[in-house]
């Protein structure tokens, strides 16, 4: 594969035309369905034969993390961007790039940045408190911005949020566990903003299926020790109390049947049934490694209650844990990033991070929109109109399409953890129906 035939430099030339782009295969396979938008993000379109004439280089303002605590994942949204614009951008296609150090401030000294050079929509920043403090200022300007968080408190008609928002995420996968015949539902969620927003997603989700929220249980996510927590979830105290009034009794009689059944509880600490027959962990990394585990000691059996959690999950390391085999849990689909990863590597010699993608598809967004605002001789691309067209757009990520009140919904797939990796059960869907919903 060809290498980039160019490099960014946010500080030595913040301002990055692209160039004349060689013809490239598509990061993502040609799928085209029957509405034309889900073609553009998925191949590079066709260049213009005639130049058109009148019209100056369309700038868009890309914000990252590039120093700070989180320069590195700013560096690879940088590094995707490149991709983005090396398939799709044209000359008429310019990135703006500016640091926001990680911090509201410096987001919002980006922001004011990028606008003093014309920028017609903003792209990033990363972090919901930095969107937080851009937005006023692009309202004042009225420039669209396409931030990469998934707080959805600050979309709004010219912020869209473009990050996997949590109510996405809970809505497919428990759409999909109810598919599979579960009914009850549990969660054992962190005490914070992010649990709060996790349990009345799912609150929402089990309500609009007709399905049953037995438990709630939060835990100090600071805490290195949640036994206390996993104990109430699985009514533990209860159910081993069931046992030990059950072999008391037991051994109290002589008969054949009792001694048999007083045979089969050996090893036995609970009796009973669970409140739920399945479970919603809103946890990643080493907080759900040690959480999972607790579970399992406590009487929550995997192989009865289906784990299930939310796109953090796909994470390699969760594979060597045992109680989380079968979970399942929503994910972009898992084919186009493989091969945006596997380009990625290539081209800059490490894996990405996840969250990479988005910036890929952003610029890649920007890019072909600008294109289509050139080819019908318009100034103004970034409408919400455009930004927010019903059909979509498809890109590393799958089907995504932004809603005039700032939101996103995606097409996401159900994967489930198995020993040799992460396994697809139900794919993601190709578009959306007709209509906003």
């Amino acid at each position: 594969m060809a290498g980039l035939a160019f490099t960014l430099a946010a500080c030595a030339s913040p301002s990055v035309p692209t160039p004349e782009p060689e013809a490239q295969p598509p990061v993502a396979g040609p799928g085209p369905g029957p509405e034309e938008s889900y073609e553009i993000l998925t191949e590079p379109l066709q260049q213009f034969e005639e130049p058109l004439t009148g019209l100056q280089p369309m700038k868009v303002g890309l914000l990252l993390p590039l120093s700070g605590p989180r320069a590195d994942v700013g560096q690879a949204l940088l590094n995707a961007a490149q991709l983005a614009l090396f398939d799709l951008g044209g000359e008429r296609f310019t990135l703006v790039i500016r640091d926001t150090q990680g911090t509201p401030d410096g987001a919002a000294a980006a922001a004011e940045a990028v606008l003093a050079e014309n920028a017609a929509l903003i792209l990033g920043p990363l972090f919901a408190t930095s969107a937080e403090a851009v937005k006023p200022i692009v309202d004042a300007a009225e420039v669209p911005m396409i931030t990469f968080s998934n707080n959805t408190a600050i979309a709004g008609p010219l912020t869209f949020v473009m990050g996997v928002t949590p109510r996405t995420q809970v809505d497919r996968v428990v759409d999909y566990a109810v598919l599979q015949g579960l009914r009850r539902f549990a969660v054992l969620a962190p005490e914070n903003a992010y649990g709060n927003v996790m349990v009345q997603s799912l609150q929402e989700a089990v309500f609009r299926n007709g399905v049953e929220l037995s438990r709630v249980v939060f835990y100090d996510p600071q805490s290195t020790d949640v036994s206390a927590e996993v104990q109430v979830l699985a009514d533990f105290n209860n159910r081993r109390s069931a046992a030990d009034l059950q072999r008391q009794d037991l051994r109290g009689r002589s008969d054949e049947a009792a001694q048999r059944a007083l045979l089969r509880l050996q090893g036995v600490e609970t009796l009973g049934d669970l409140p739920f027959d399945s479970i919603l962990l809103p946890a990643s990394g080493q907080q759900l490694l040690s959480v999972a585990p607790l579970l399992a000691y406590y009487d929550v059996d995997p192989s009865e209650v289906r784990f299930l959690g939310t796109s953090l999950w796909e994470d390699p390391q969760l594979l060597k844990e045992p109680t989380l085999e079968g979970g399942w849990f929503p994910a972009p689909p898992p084919g186009l990033w493989k091969s945006f990863q596997d380009r990625y590597e290539e081209s800059f010699g490490g894996k990405p991070p996840r969250v990479a993608s988005l910036g890929y598809d952003a610029v890649a967004l920007a890019a072909v929109l600008a294109q289509r605002g050139a080819a019908s001789g318009s100034f103004l691309p970034y409408t919400q109109e455009a930004i927010a067209q019903p059909l979509g757009f498809a890109g590393i990520d799958g089907i995504f399409r932004f809603l005039p009140d700032g939101n996103v919904q995606r097409g996401l797939a159900v994967l489930e953890i198995q020993r040799a990796g992460f396994v697809e059960r139900d794919p993601a869907p190709g578009s959306f129906p007709r209509g906003i919903n």
